[in-house]
């Protein structure tokens, strides 16, 4: 399973970089604004940013709407950098966007998928990845990651490569579960990764061995 950070903070992205596990990185125009990066050159360069810090994919979302729009705005993303996924919503002139640049070779993310049938056409269209927002669906009393098992069966029945990125990961528990159902990616807050360090029987056994330790020197 990969894992991605949600995020277009530098400093969070550095810090998961040099726990050793980070595969990519997922943002979008509100975590952008959330750190004060506004105005189009800016945010391009900010992505730039992002990949050098970062190994793997970083996921570059489109603002427009229409298709010229997002086809324009998708060849200026992928022209960044080698790392950067252009990341699509999940409308009609989306998916005629994501068969665009499958087409001419440009990795896709299909983004705001809250439906196994959005996710069929997303994979059908050749996305890259493909991103249920599984707390989303879980904050209006949807069950999100059954929609992740749900897609994971519907790939597998025909073997499409689409990755599917478990988004909107809210806390350390989806990662497990979206892990168990078979989701490629998760991408999250570095709370949700940071979370699966800890455990209570951890702490007290290494405070056990320092005492012992102390105790014999």
């Amino acid at each position: 399973m990969k894992f991605f950070i949600d995020t277009a903070n530098l400093d969070q992205i550095r810090e998961a970089q040099d726990l050793g596990v980070l595969d990519g990185v997922t943002t979008n125009p509100s975590l952008m604004a959330k750190e004060g990066i506004t105005g189009r050159n800016n945010i391009l360069k900010h992505y730039v940013d992002i990949c050098n810090i970062v190994d793997g994919d970083v996921s570059a979302e489109v603002i427009a709407t229409d298709f010229k729009g997002m086809i324009k705005e998708g060849e200026e993303l992928a022209e960044l950098h080698p790392q950067i996924v252009v990341k699509v919503p999940m409308i009609k002139e989306g998916v005629k966007a994501i068969k665009y640049f499958t087409d001419h070779g440009i990795r896709t993310n299909c983004t705001l998928v809250f439906s196994a049938g959005q996710a069929l056409l997303a994979a059908k269209a050749g996305a890259t990845y493909v991103s249920p927002f599984i707390g989303r669906l879980d904050d209006i009393s949807t069950d999100g990651l059954e929609l992740i098992a749900d897609i994971r069966l519907i790939y597998d029945n025909y073997g499409f490569e689409t990755q599917i990125l478990a988004a909107s990961i809210r806390h350390t528990m989806h990662v497990i579960n979206c892990a168990k159902i078979g989701a490629d990616v998760m991408t999250g807050p570095l709370s949700s990764i940071e979370g699966l360090l800890k455990h209570p029987l951890t702490d007290s056994g290494l405070k056990q061995f320092l005492e012992d330790y102390k105790k014999g020197n």
